[in-house]
């Protein structure tokens, strides 16, 4: 049984704790849009190696910070999803699967192949030898023998592909809970997130090179970004003992302003001189002091707030606990629906869809966000009731990817459940679990059709109903003509075609060659492909068309929480949406034309609520939420807005579909696991829970997906990516960028009684 702990300090480490001082609570104002992340099972691009190697916790950007705001104070933070997740400071390396943010935190893993039967802390583990030798390894260990500088405790900015330069701390490799670093190599922690990179000496540099690297844009316009530079300072102004004159002003900027001339001026008067490390090196790593700011420090109220001529309205949630919830289900027979079983409030928006009780409206919007957000262990990045928690329990279920929040289970369930959680070796979560009253937690015998449910009815607005078209007789049918846009590896075409189809033309827009290569190879020149969907015109539409389908999904990359540096709807690839809304606008049927017209577009379900509301504000309708794993062996949730006849009807899998990963394994190769976790662009999607195993056994060794099996998981041919000499990890970017195709078959097989098919 595996112990994380996510606010607890390690004993062998006393991290150097940040000052609480008067820019503390004044710092970045701009409301609450925080950056965010996503969801680990996002399709974010992995970043090359530029002189690092990618980790589980590589990216300097990836705090998670849901749009919504929550109050701190609600149960303790249980509901609290900003609450930020650690990395295992002074985890062995057989730890290195867990999932890990710096705040130390403790999750409870009942694992079914554990050999072991007590649970073991960190701290415990290999006993006081190894403890003698990692402290003399620490001490000898300030200064790297590759003679390229940079010892341990130095702050530094560092630079890894696809990020800007980012103020950080070269920390022990102890600290991270991995190997130690190769020749030339440096273990970072990043301010504002607090995660390890493993980065090249030469894409350091000392922290006293503010001028160079500070960016005032991304200072700006990025909260984390923000959030990292007042944590350097704070650092920096602590070492050097440096005192601020007291701020008149109220404003946070015109507070912080002295520290970043501080920065700017060359850190006077000790200079780099009065930066450097202490000399113990593990007080050399940011703990939770530094990391764990709650909302109202980091974003205090920017205008006074506004008085209402009209009596305010006592609202009766604000006086139940979570804790007095309980006791008036109990106690008093107060039903339990009446509840937010996130936070206890009794104003309630909507259901609860996995468990008997309701959600207020701000924990839904956190619950629309979070629930389908992975970490890369494969499990949930926060608790399956609330969305939050400081410390999670991990189903021990092979086929279960759902945690529990401690304070759900001691709240909810009963006091000391988590404790009796913690010595069951395996432990089932209550999803898994028969379906039975767990104290006033009890699982929904509906939960699958309420979970859809629940997805379907956000409705948010409230949009006409689309056109609906009559069938059209057999005799009047004819092919279909289509305009994809993102086209990617031409799955449309594809699922088209295998429908029995006959289609007319078929216009992609693609820029990826790899994509472009294999949809001219596998679909022998059917498929016109036209130039950049940013350089499309009206007049270019008029020629090519009329379509009767128009597809796409814009990129996902500044749209998914999972990136902490997302640009959001209206920057970055995030603005690509506008795009397809332009052409779909262009190609739809003039008001006198009296003929099917459909269309699809498809994003990533973990983007915030605020994106996903504008972008049906544009659309003009509500998205429905599909996941692979109905129809396939792994998950894959995404929203799809359109016009598609049925669009949320029942999934039902086909015989053609393989809904097992071990029918989509080669011949000799035995599966560990029923279902896979979202694979995405990012090679380490293919490992599987906290201990990121490989799927697959072959001759008695663990073994990772080949192409050709990922391709059966996601419903393509066998070779379908095999062109153009494309290595392993070029076939699984396309293939982590694609959609399933079983979910696409599905939508589009109403369409049969439209147009014509062979």
């Amino acid at each position: 049984q595996i112990i994380f702990d996510k606010y607890q300090s390690l004993k062998k480490t006393t991290a150097t704790a940040m000052p609480s001082n008067k820019y503390s609570s004044a710092i970045m104002v701009e409301s609450d849009k925080m950056t965010a992340t996503a969801e680990v099972n996002g399709d974010m691009p992995a970043a090359d190696d530029s002189g690092m190697e990618m980790t589980n916790e590589n990216s300097p950007l990836t705090l998670a910070e849901p749009h919504s705001p929550f109050s701190p104070k609600q149960n303790g933070d249980a509901a609290s999803p900003q609450k930020a997740k650690v990395a295992g400071v002074g985890a062995s390396e057989s730890g290195s699967g867990l999932r890990q943010r710096p705040s130390p935190r403790t999750i409870f893993q009942a694992g079914l192949l554990a050999p072991h039967n007590k649970p073991r802390s960190r701290e415990q583990r290999g006993g006081g030898c190894q403890s003698k030798l990692e402290h003399h390894s620490t001490k000898t260990s300030l200064v790297s023998n590759d003679n390229k500088g940079f010892g341990i405790g130095e702050l530094v900015w560092g630079k890894i592909k696809g990020f800007s330069w980012w103020p950080g701390i070269v920390v022990t490799w102890r600290a991270t809970g991995k190997r130690q670093a190769t020749h030339g190599m440096r273990w970072l922690q990043w301010f504002g997130d607090g995660k390890f990179s493993e980065v090249s000496a030469d894409k350091l540099d000392s922290i006293t090179a503010f001028p160079k690297f500070f960016n005032q844009a991304s200072y700006t316009k990025l909260t984390s970004y923000r959030r990292a530079i007042f944590q350097a300072l704070e650092m920096a102004s602590l070492r050097a003992e440096k005192t601020f004159p007291q701020c008149e002003s109220e404003g946070p900027e015109d507070q912080v302003k002295p520290m970043l001339d501080w920065a700017i001026g060359g850190f006077l008067p000790k200079g780099q001189e009065g930066l450097k490390p202490t000399d113990n090196p593990d007080s050399n790593t940011l703990n939770h002091q530094v990391l764990d700011v709650s909302l109202t420090e980091y974003f205090p109220t920017a205008k006074r707030p506004r008085i209402s001529l009209c009596k305010a309205k006592s609202g009766p949630e604000e006086v139940y606990s979570r804790e007095q919830m309980v006791h008036e289900v109990l106690k008093n027979n107060r039903s339990i629906e009446d509840f937010c079983l996130s936070c206890g409030k009794t104003r309630v928006a909507t259901f609860h869809p996995l468990f008997e009780g309701g959600l207020c409206q701000a924990c839904k919007d956190v619950y629309l966000e979070i629930s389908y957000m992975y970490d890369d262990d494969g499990y949930q990045s926060y608790c399956t009731v609330c969305c939050g928690g400081r410390e999670v329990l991990l189903c021990g279920n092979a086929n279960c990817c759902r945690c529990f929040c401690v304070d759900c289970l001691d709240i909810l369930v009963g006091a000391g459940a988590s404790n009796s959680a913690r010595n069951l070796d395996p432990w089932r979560c209550f999803m898994c679990q028969p379906l039975q009253n767990y104290g006033v937690l009890k699982r929904r015998h509906d939960w699958s059709m309420k979970l859809q449910e629940f997805f379907v009815n956000d409705n948010g607005q409230e949009f006409e109903s689309p056109k609906i078209y009559r069938a059209v007789p057999a005799e009047q049918r004819r092919p279909i003509r289509v305009l994809s846009l993102f086209d990617g590896i031409a799955t449309g075409y594809l699922v088209l075609r295998d429908l029995g189809f006959k289609v007319d033309h078929y216009i992609a827009s693609e820029v990826c060659e790899d994509s472009i290569s294999v949809g001219v190879v596998r679909h022998e020149g059917r498929i016109q492909y036209v130039h950049d969907v940013r350089n499309i015109s009206r007049k270019n539409i008029e020629e090519w068309g009329p379509f009767d389908l128009v597809i796409g999904g814009s990129p996902c990359n500044d749209l998914s929480i999972v990136n902490p540096a997302r640009k959001g709807l209206y920057e970055g690839t995030g603005r690509l949406f506008f795009e397809f809304y332009r052409l779909l606008s262009e190609a739809k049927p003039k008001e006198a034309e009296d003929r099917p017209f459909f269309w699809m577009f498809e994003n990533v379900v973990a983007m915030g609520v605020n994106d996903k509301r504008d972008i049906s504000r544009f659309l003009e309708c509500n998205p429905v939420m599909i996941d692979a794993i109905e129809v396939s062996a792994a998950h894959r949730a995404r929203y799809f807005w359109g016009n598609l006849p049925g669009m949320n009807r029942p999934r039902c899998a086909s015989g053609m579909d393989k809904l097992e990963l071990q029918d989509c394994l080669d011949h000799g190769r035995v599966a560990k696991f029923g279902k896979v976790r979202t694979i995405t662009t990012r090679s380490n999607s293919i490992k599987q829970g906290k201990d990121q195993h490989f799927p697959v056994m072959m001759n008695g060794k663990e073994d990772i997906l080949w192409c050709t099996e990922l391709e059966r998981i996601f419903g393509f041919p066998v070779h379908y990516t095999d062109v153009s000499n494309m290595g392993r990890g070029a076939r699984q970017k396309l293939l982590g960028r694609s959609w399933s195709v079983p979910v696409i078959r599905h939508l589009f097989a109403p369409l049969k009684d439209y147009f014509a098919c062979e």
